[in-house]
């Protein structure tokens, strides 16, 4: 990767996390009482079932993962997904201008995925679903610390440019882009080591993260990591921040390296066109499972003197084999054993506001950010704390995007909209208000606003919630505190279906296949000879 190729870093910026989407037409079945069932069960031997709690990318992923280990072996299993909400998708759904689905959609939550996230990739394949390249969209950036522009990417086409380059060079010097993209390059090497036979299964992600050599990074703040490899206070409370702030909601002095260095990888970004959340439908189409939707869980407990489960949901009570629980423990509400219960700490979330908006303006207005009528100001703007830092203000945003033109769909292809229009996506701790608005824009002609819980706050740590709560009871979310990301949710749901199938079937997604050591070549196919393997995919 050429040094100055800056792009690749600043891609990263959109590398964002959240939720909601439309109810496919599931049926929901008739559920039997409680007692019918123990009785039913006792009397005869039924299919083996396993209950997915959450249908959002880790959710509807481990339904996919264990239809595919159907496929290869002779596992007798059904599978029940239940989500409360009234959609599939999780923390990644769109939104359509003016609420009229004849206008393409915005994301509202999680916007892209990259190259090196092999699963999202070869599910888009798979599907036959279009990808968005973001290449040139945030070309024309500026980082905005409340007060004044530190750094303003060159508004040409800025992989190509020598002049952004140099005015890299002269802000940061050479080393610092250079060293961030060494640690970034080492990371994804690592990364990519999931994907492969050679993979592990994992039951403790602190183990995980000894194994692939990432404790330094997830045990420090990022300031802390990137200044102890050499990278440089400036670039780091600048540069990398931005990258921090835009997809995690939080500053170098707070998030783990990890979380910095995972938001600095974004070559190739992209997304599906109709939506990510397209990804998640067709797992679950393609699973063979049941899905449950507007149905919340309420309650899971043991069957005593047996290795069963019961789960009692807001349409009735069902006995499983085995549970995958998908979701934030501590946001489901779902009552669980107090001796499990206590084996998951508090997780803390970054309450984020998401405003959407449309606007006959292609620049925002000068004089907010102090520059004189008529100055450019860039199409996306991102921030740092820095000049809090020193004494200045906060930005009022982590921050604010053009998406392009507002486009209708017409018989499969999105065309411009007449009017000229502009999508804008705004990231911000606090609600924006439409005096704020006016402040910024001369025109809005549509706004939507959302407030949640987009993504862990990413602390660090050494010390993570158990993969496996109890036998065949297992918490993909256990990932999040150290990754967190769509497709790090299909990684973990691999791994939690993986070691659930083995400890009750005795045979995996890949059969009897296990990991590492344990692979011989004739588990390899061809695809793995070409370069293409992913692991669970291809076996």
């Amino acid at each position: 990767m050429h040094s100055f190729k800056f792009a690749h870093l600043l891609l990263c910026l959109l590398l964002i996390t959240p939720s909601f989407a439309f109810q496919l037409p599931f049926k929901i079945p008739f559920f039997k009482s409680s007692q019918a069932i123990i009785a039913e069960q006792q009397a005869a031997k039924t299919t083996p079932r396993i209950a997915v709690i959450g249908a959002g990318a880790g959710g509807s992923s481990a339904a996919f993962w264990i239809s595919k280990a159907k496929e290869r072996s002779n596992i007798s299993v059904e599978v029940d997904v239940y989500e409360r909400a009234s959609y599939i998708g999780g923390r990644s759904t769109v939104v359509h201008p003016y609420n009229d689905s004849t206008y393409a959609p915005i994301e509202l939550g999680a916007s892209i995925f990259v190259d090196a996230n092999k699963n999202l990739m070869r599910a888009a394949k798979e599907f036959n679903l279009s990808l968005s390249d973001f290449g040139n969209e945030f070309a024309d950036t500026g980082i905005w610390d409340g007060s004044k522009f530190p750094f303003v990417m060159d508004n040409s086409s800025y992989s190509k440019s020598w002049w952004t380059s140099l005015k890299i060079l002269w802000r940061y010097g050479y080393n610092a882009p250079v060293k961030t993209q060494v640690l970034v390059k080492k990371l994804i090497a690592r990364f990519l080591g999931l994907y492969t036979t050679e993979s592990p299964r994992w039951d403790d992600v602190a183990d995980l993260a000894v194994r692939f050599e990432w404790v330094e990074m997830s045990n420090h703040t990022s300031i802390e990591y990137l200044v102890d490899n050499g990278v440089s206070q400036k670039f780091t409370r600048e540069m990398v921040e931005a990258a921090t702030r835009v997809n995690y909601g939080q500053d170098v002095d707070d998030i783990h390296g990890l979380g910095a260095m995972v938001s600095m990888a974004a070559t190739g970004a992209s997304g599906v066109a109709t939506g990510n959340f397209r990804i998640f439908e067709n797992f679950l189409e393609n699973s063979g499972a049941k899905v449950y939707l507007d149905t919340e869980v309420k309650e899971i407990q043991r069957i005593p003197d047996s290795s069963l489960w019961i789960v009692r949901t807001t349409s009735g009570t069902e006995i499983y084999t085995g549970i995958i629980l998908a979701a934030p423990f501590h946001q489901t509400g779902i009552s669980i054993p107090s001796d499990l219960a206590e084996q998951v700490p508090p997780q803390q979330y970054v309450r984020l506001h998401v405003t959407l908006l449309t606007t006959r303006n292609d620049r925002l207005k000068p004089e907010y950010f102090g520059l004189a009528p008529g100055s450019y100001v860039p199409q996306t703007i991102l921030t740092t704390f820095e000049g809090a830092r020193a004494g200045g203000v906060e930005p009022e945003f982590n921050s604010l995007s053009y998406h392009g033109r507002v486009r209708r769909v017409d018989q499969g292809e999105q065309v411009d909209d007449e009017e000229g229009e502009w999508k804008v996506k705004i990231f911000s701790k606090e609600r924006i208000s439409d005096e704020w608005l006016a402040k910024v824009f001369d025109h809005v002609s549509w706004v939507y606003r959302k407030e949640w819980d987009a993504y862990p706050i990413l602390s660090p740590t050494a010390e993570f919630p158990p993969v496996r709560l109890d036998q065949s009871f297992y918490y993909v979310n256990a990932f999040e505190p150290f990754i967190s990301t769509m497709e790090t949710e299909t990684i973990a749901s691999r791994n939690v279906v993986d070691l659930l199938l083995h400890e009750e079937f005795g045979s995996g997604i890949c059969g009897s296949l296990i990991s590492g050591s344990e692979t011989g070549e004739e588990n390899k196919t061809s695809v793995a000879d070409n370069g293409d393997f992913v692991l669970g995919w291809d076996c």
